[in-house]
Order: C-alpha cells, then sequence, then structure tokens
C-alpha cells in the first residue's frame, strides 16, 4: 500500500512540474496556452527593464503557434500568439500607456496614423498594474487582439495590422534588448 501512495506522490510532483515550461525570477508560465481552441506553445520568456538602473518591470512570456528564435519569421507568419506580462512591480496605467505609445511608434512609424485610434483604444483599458498582476494579449485567426488586463476582458481591437505591430514592441526594436532575446528562446534576465 505504501508503494502505491508513494507512485501516487511521484506522478502528481512530475505533473505538476510538467504543467510550467519555464520559469524566470520567480514567475513561472505553463508550457501552452489557447487561443479560441487553439493550442500555442511557450516560445521564451523576457525581462522587461526600465531606466538607465535596468529596474524589472515584468516577465513576459510569448505563446506561439510554431517555436523560432527568427523574429521576422514570427512577426510576418500571421499565426495566432499569445503574449502575457506578468509585472513584478506596481506600474501606473500613464506609465503603461506612454509605453504602448512609445512601442508603437518606433515600431510602426508608416502605419501609426491607420492605427491611432486603436492604440487610443487600448491605452484607455490599463490600469494600474501591481506586483503579480498580469496582462494578456492574445492574438486570434480572425485577426482580432483580445485584451485582458488582470483577469478583466476589456475588449478585442480588430486588425492584423494592429497584431503586428503590438507584437513588434517586443520583437522590433524593444524597449530593452534582453527582452527581445528571451522571447526569442534566449534567457530571461
Amino acid at each position: 500500500m505504501d508503494r502505491t501512495l508513494l507512485l501516487i506522490c511521484v506522478i502528481a510532483i512530475l505533473s505538476t512540474g510538467a504543467a510550467y515550461g519555464m520559469e524566470c525570477k520567480g514567475v513561472a508560465f505553463p508550457e501552452q496556452a489557447q487561443v479560441q481552441g487553439g493550442a500555442l506553445t511557450l516560445n521564451g520568456l523576457g525581462m522587461r527593464k526600465a531606466t538607465l538602473l535596468k529596474v524589472n518591470v515584468y516577465v513576459a512570456a510569448l505563446y506561439v503557434a510554431k517555436k523560432s528564435n527568427d523574429a521576422n519569421a514570427v512577426l510576418g507568419s500571421g499565426s495566432p500568439y499569445e503574449l502575457v506580462l506578468q509585472f513584478v512591480r506596481d506600474v501606473g496605467a500613464a506609465d503603461i500607456a506612454g509605453g504602448w505609445d512609445e512601442g508603437f511608434e518606433k515600431n510602426a512609424k508608416g502605419q501609426l496614423a491607420a492605427l491611432k485610434d486603436r492604440i487610443a483604444t487600448l491605452n484607455g483599458w490599463m490600469t494600474d498594474m501591481k506586483i503579480g498582476q498580469r496582462l494578456i494579449f492574445s492574438f486570434r485567426p480572425d485577426a482580432v487582439v483580445q485584451v485582458n488586463v488582470n483577469g478583466a476582458e476589456k475588449g478585442m481591437i480588430k486588425g492584423y495590422d494592429f497584431g503586428k505591430a503590438l507584437l513588434s514592441i517586443w520583437l522590433g526594436t524593444p524597449p530593452n534588448p534582453e527582452i527581445k532575446a528571451g522571447l526569442l528562446g534566449g534567457a530571461c534576465g
């Protein structure tokens, strides 16, 4: 009887370990995510660092249909993705919106005018984020980005162009190079 109990415990422990694919700075993410019924695989984790002091802000997890270490391949695929940002420090809504504005300006240059209203919608959904809270961006097969702020569905923003421009914030010219490298399968740090 004791052997059976031991075997059950070992299986439970191994199953728990298999549920999480990667960890960065104590933040763990599962190996897979679901977007509109389709399974996506964890591509990598990256750390958003801010200021010259390299202050950790959030751990980002990128889920994709097909793993890749090539940013252009991921951005050009048009496939569904999910980007999860788990905050490791408190950040105000204005700072988050400012980060989006800066990221879109750096990465969507020629498309910025066409994206302006949708960026404003995204910024309007932002709230102050506390340690442990998550922002989730799910780019669905119907070319819609579904936005979840700390467990609350905020809405959807239409357009393949918006979905690509949003992901370009991290895989184009990112706020810090470490985050891009981590999301593409490198070390998270």
